[in-house]
């Protein structure tokens, strides 16, 4: 079969077109006919070295091993099981949850062991992949590309919402709004728990789409008076934020939240190290998290939202395939709205 590989940490000089043989699903996997593998920054940071480059590189203590396909947003139709596994799953059209672990249930995305499709296993960018059965769900749409764009942003935007526990009214201010975590924040804080939503974007042509997807105002990161302005477009200091800039809007954040306030991140692509004044924190009760991917339930509770309509795909644009080094480098761009997605079949 036909598959991308990461060959070692650097540019996407390191991603190799390969032949590989078919993969065999163990008793209780699936092979799964891969149709579309959404793009994430985790595959993109972890061939950059982002994560580390040793032991620390992955989520499990020995790090990424060499080479490895990426791909964790995937949907795909299953063309066989193992042996302990139906053979009624044959032909079922599947989204996957994207980590293994054996941690309990409400906890499974902090458990030590936990090991991530695409970086502890072979992921999506490729004709074929194998998974376990029991994390393979029922695809929320019809369509492959449009189900295969929320497993990994989808999963960690809802955490993130449920994490700071959103309620009807309150005001949650979203940075990276036009990207595939942050539209989705966007459509989920708004659409299914009922808060009002500032999206913080860099261009304002994009204002009109944000408000689409649920925005109550649409914000530039490019402004002089960011801060000023999200303040008064909400009357006065807002509730939370959901974050995966890092740095860049760090500051500012604190800024706008109220007291007793809630900070929550997910991602750093505007610098991964900041300053902080403590007295901030305590002086405004500020309660911080830190945020990556979500539970089973949480899952469950995504696909039934975006089955009902209340959360939609957000695609920027697709590649086939063997344009995954292209793909990853437009992925980098800034100004597209939602996710970059590649098509083995393209």
């Amino acid at each position: 079969m036909k598959a991308v590989q990461v060959t070692g940490y650097g540019d996407v000089d390191k991603l190799e077109i390969v032949e590989l043989a078919m993969p065999e699903p163990k008793d209780n996997e699936v092979l799964i006919k891969v149709k579309a593998c959404a793009i994430n920054n985790t595959e993109i940071w972890m061939r950059e070295g982002a994560y580390g480059t040793g032991s620390k590189s992955g989520w499990r203590p020995e790090g990424v091993q060499f080479p490895r396909t990426p791909g964790s947003d995937i949907s795909g139709r299953i063309v066989k099981v193992g042996k302990l596994v139906e053979e009624s799953m044959i032909g079922k059209d599947v989204v996957l949850f994207p980590f293994t672990s054996s941690g309990d249930e409400g906890f499974e995305h902090i458990s030590e062991d936990m090991s991530f499709i695409g970086s502890e296993y072979d992921g999506g960018y490729a004709e074929y992949v194998v998974w376990n059965a029991d994390l393979c769900f029922d695809m929320p749409l019809s369509n492959y590309t449009e189900s295969g764009v929320f497993s990994v942003s989808g999963l960690t935007a809802w955490h993130m919402v449920e994490q700071i526990q959103a309620q009807p009214g309150e005001t949650i201010m979203v940075t990276g709004a036009n990207g595939g975590v942050g539209s989705l924040s966007v459509q989920i804080a708004s659409k299914v728990f009922g808060a009002k939503v500032i999206a913080i974007v860099g261009d304002l042509d994009l204002e009109e789409r944000m408000m689409e997807l649920g925005a109550t105002h649409v914000l530039s990161y490019k402004s002089d008076n960011l801060a000023k302005e999200i303040i008064e477009v909400n009357g006065g200091p807002i509730d939370s934020v959901l974050d995966v800039v890092g740095d860049a809007l760090f500051s500012t954040s604190l800024q706008v939240l109220k007291k007793g306030g809630k900070f929550c991140t997910s991602g750093s692509a505007g610098g991964q190290n900041t300053e902080l004044d403590f007295r901030t924190l305590y002086l405004k009760h500020i309660t911080l998290y830190g945020s990556v991917l979500g539970t089973r339930g949480e899952f469950k509770r995504m696909l039934n939202a975006i089955s009902e309509g209340k959360i939609k795909p957000v695609i920027d644009r697709t590649y086939p395939l063997e344009k995954a080094r292209e793909a990853q480098l437009y992925f980098k761009n800034s100004g597209k709205l939602g996710k970059i997605v590649l098509l083995p079949e393209e």
